[in-house]
């Protein structure tokens, strides 16, 4: 599943490199206004954070929510509480759109983060030019000197990266390209099981300092606690917010 997915990510990032050339995304991402501060967004505190997504389908789960208006629903996410918006990119699966991307960034104050299958420079580019601050790199996705070639560029464009992990070999790969940002995703991507306990195997190998991200298996405010209670700083969470009120989930899941 994740070969074919990265696969359609490629494809789709080469047709749009055919139809707008590297130079002139390149600019595009240059004239952005500079990035906002993730890493004061989502810095530890005495209250879990949410990172809250716009998330239409999903491979092991099928469509979800229809969203017309992804940039209400990302409004409604902040005044929920929400420390930033996660948004899907990827559209055969996902369903999502770079234009999803730059319809949430004009509507919220807060980080917002491209999800995607990013293993090409452009997408880094595109991700700056629509308007990310934070850009998902998946360590599973990635080989080391890809995952470093990437994180740089990440960062020389002023935006963070969220390295997202699935075992312990992944997380001290994360550790070695420096990164700031660490997740423990929940679900197998070669399986697509989940394993709510996985973050708490992995937590406390990641660096003091380092702002923790639990990701995949939330359903309720008791799957965020557990998280909480396993070290996570933030929290992202997607399913549980489109299927539901998200105002009314998000202050559960922050009451926690």
């Amino acid at each position: 599943m994740l070969t074919d997915l990265i696969a359609g990510a490629v494809a789709d990032a080469t047709a749009r490199r055919a139809a707008r050339s590297q130079a002139d995304i390149e600019r595009a991402a240059a004239a952005r206004p500079p990035a906002l501060d993730v890493l004061a967004a989502l810095a530890a505190s005495s209250r879990v954070k949410i990172i809250a997504e716009v998330k239409r389908a999903s491979p092991s789960r099928g469509p979800l929510a229809d969203i017309p208006d992804p940039a209400d629903l990302a409004a409604r996410y902040v005044r929920g509480g929400a420390s930033a918006v996660s948004v899907l990119t990827e559209g055969r699966r996902f369903g999502g759109s770079l234009a999803d991307l730059e319809a949430v960034r004009a509507a919220v104050d807060v980080p917002v983060l491209r999800k995607d299958f990013i293993v090409l420079p452009y997408q880094v580019f595109e991700a700056r030019a629509s308007g990310a601050d934070l850009v998902l790199l998946m360590a599973s996705a990635l080989d080391q000197s890809e995952l470093v070639e990437l994180h740089d560029l990440v960062e020389s464009l002023g935006m963070t990266a969220l390295v997202e992990t699935h075992d312990a070999t992944e997380l001290q790969r994360a550790i070695d390209v420096g990164a700031k940002v660490i997740g423990v995703n929940a679900r197998n991507l070669a399986t697509f099981e989940l394993d709510r306990d996985l973050f708490g195997t992995l937590a406390g190998g990641i660096p003091q300092g380092t702002i923790k991200v639990a990701e995949s298996a939330v359903s309720s405010a008791a799957d965020v606690a557990h998280y909480r209670s396993a070290g996570a700083d933030v929290v992202l969470v997607g399913e549980a917010l489109v299927t539901s009120d998200p105002e009314s989930t998000l202050a559960e899941f922050l009451a926690v």
